[in-house]
């Protein structure tokens, strides 16, 4: 872990989240998340009658998707330093340099790279896994850190 971020914990008296809290908050942004694209695609699924148009559609609902779990992701982060399932597992997001919430820039930066991370077999995340601070692919390109709330 760099100085700096040593610096800052000791200072801030704060302490970085557990793999596990971030896991539980990975699952339950998620499952929201899921969860609200099948409410908008209610009508559209009720009229499939076979699986391959239930695949269809959900396919062709990607980009819209990605759109959405950028938003809900910068906004979150942005506003009140988490999402909701950040919220409930009681960790939060800060920049390095401020130790506040993210800026509209880095909260933007961390939920586009984020995806990225996703599409590429979630390498960045499993990177988190072995960073001395915990750090993801998106949690470093935006300059962020998660610690306990």
């Amino acid at each position: 872990m760099n100085e700096e971020i040593e610096h800052l914990l000791h200072r801030e008296h704060l302490t970085l989240a557990s793999i596990k809290s971030r896991s539980m908050a990975f699952f339950i942004d998620e499952m929201l998340l899921s969860f609200l694209l099948i409410i908008a695609m209610w009508d559209s699924f009720s009229q499939a009658k076979t699986m391959e148009e239930m695949i269809y559609l959900t396919n062709s609902y990607v980009l819209e998707y990605i759109a959405m779990k950028i938003v809900y992701q910068a906004f979150f982060v942005m506003q009140y330093g988490a999402t909701l399932g950040k919220m409930a597992a009681k960790i939060r997001v800060i920049e390095i340099n401020t130790s506040a919430n993210p800026n509209v820039i880095s909260a933007l930066n961390r939920s586009i790279f984020r995806i990225v991370s996703e599409m590429l077999f979630y390498l960045g995340f499993l990177w988190g896994m072995f960073d001395p601070a915990r750090q993801t692919w998106h949690d470093k390109t935006a300059k962020t850190l998660v610690v306990n709330a």
